[in-house]
């Protein structure tokens, strides 16, 4: 589903536009100012972050040479081998099989997004899913 990759793109420019305006912001400032939620806000960190745009100092963010790149790739990586491993996986179950948090499972996810490097299907049981695969 590129809809939803290109909209992890759209999230990213909005936390950009934000930090550009507005200066250093924590996550909940951010979030509240974007109008994302939580998971929407943490995918585009990851965005961010693979294209060396954004830093954290603190609890602040804010725009500038990278310093997640070790930890959001290092998590990149974890969930990229998961897939690997087991292919589409429904998006509750993506973080523990990765061994990482939902906050650093969507940052992951946000920046193998920007590599191109995953794609999104929907699914429609009784409770529609979000499953994730590698191309």
């Amino acid at each position: 589903m590129t809809k939803k990759v290109n909209n992890y793109g759209k999230y990213a420019g909005k936390v950009w536009e934000t930090l550009e305006k507005c200066g250093p912001q924590t996550p909940n400032k951010i979030i509240k100012k974007t109008k994302l939620n939580e998971y929407d806000f943490w995918t585009a960190i990851g965005w961010l972050a693979k294209e060396n745009k954004i830093c954290k100092t603190g609890n602040k963010y804010y725009l500038g040479d990278t310093n997640l790149d070790t930890k959001i790739g290092k998590d990149a990586g974890k969930v990229w081998k998961t897939l690997h491993q087991i292919g589409y996986i429904d998006e509750p179950y993506l973080p523990k099989l990765s061994g990482i948090s939902n906050k650093d499972t969507y940052a992951a996810l946000g920046w193998l997004a920007r590599e191109g490097k995953i794609n999104i299907k929907k699914t429609k049981p009784k409770k529609p899913l979000t499953k994730y695969g590698l191309k």
